[in-house]
Order: C-alpha cells, then sequence, then structure tokens
C-alpha cells in the first residue's frame, strides 16, 4: 500500500508540474527572449522547464512524511494506517506542496528577471536607443 501511495504522489506531482509548465511557458519565453540572446533564451527556457519539474516533485513527494506510514514515531506505537482519508490528504498535499514550491522557484526567477528588465532598460534609456527620442 505504501509503494502504491509512493507512486500515486510521484505521478501527481509530476502532472501538476506539467500544468505548471504549460501554463508558464509563453511567458517565461517572451522574459527570456527579451533579457538574453535567442541562442541562450531556448537553453534557459529548457533549463527552467527542467527545474519546474524537479522542483514540483521533490516538494510534492515528502518521502520523509510518507515514512510514517511504514516506521512507528515512538517505540512501541503503531503505525498509522493508510485508509482512503489519509490517501486523501496525501494527495491534497501532494498538489498543494508541489505547487507551494514552483511557485516560490518561479517568484525568485521572475525578481530576478524584473531587476535584470530594470537594469537593462536603464541602460538602453541612458544609451538612447536609434529612432527613439532621448529623454
Amino acid at each position: 500500500m505504501f509503494l502504491a501511495l509512493l507512486g500515486v504522489t510521484f505521478l501527481i506531482a509530476v502532472a501538476t508540474s506539467v500544468c505548471v509548465v504549460l501554463l508558464f511557458d509563453k511567458p517565461i519565453g517572451q522574459i527570456l527572449a527579451r533579457l538574453v540572446s535567442a541562442e541562450l533564451a531556448g537553453a534557459w527556457q529548457r533549463y527552467l522547464k527542467f527545474a519546474i519539474f524537479v522542483v514540483g516533485v521533490s516538494s510534492g513527494v515528502r518521502v520523509w512524511a510518507l515514512e510514517k506510514y511504514i516506521t512507528p514515531h515512538a517505540k512501541n506505537a503503531e503505525i498509522v494506517a493508510l485508509n482512503a482519508n489519509r490517501w486523501t490528504l496525501e494527495v491534497y498535499r501532494t498538489i498543494i506542496e508541489s505547487l507551494q514550491g514552483v511557485a516560490w522557484m518561479l517568484l525568485v526567477f521572475f525578481l530576478f528577471a524584473l531587476v535584470a528588465y530594470v537594469i537593462l532598460r536603464g541602460l538602453e534609456l541612458r544609451r538612447g536607443k536609434p529612432g527613439e527620442p532621448a529623454q
């Protein structure tokens, strides 16, 4: 029963990560195209997709939390039973933890991208792009 729970939480974490990748693929691509060259943007976008999967799965599948179903907490304690209520709770936790981990990762990415954009924009305004009036 434990192995089934581990497999199900893994698949749910992967599915959640796939959904996030599909939702944020275009915005990430547009941001990277603006910040780095076209050759690098594709590579960075692929790396960020990989990072979303790694963070989503590692956040969603909490092996240390699932250990309670195979080992007792105290010497004479019983192992927690895996019933339908526990399954529901673990599935819910997997979805929430996957989304939370990926949200933090994307927040950090977007903050760094915002700082990079402000710096690039400031340099462009200082140099004055051709065809734009100097301010």
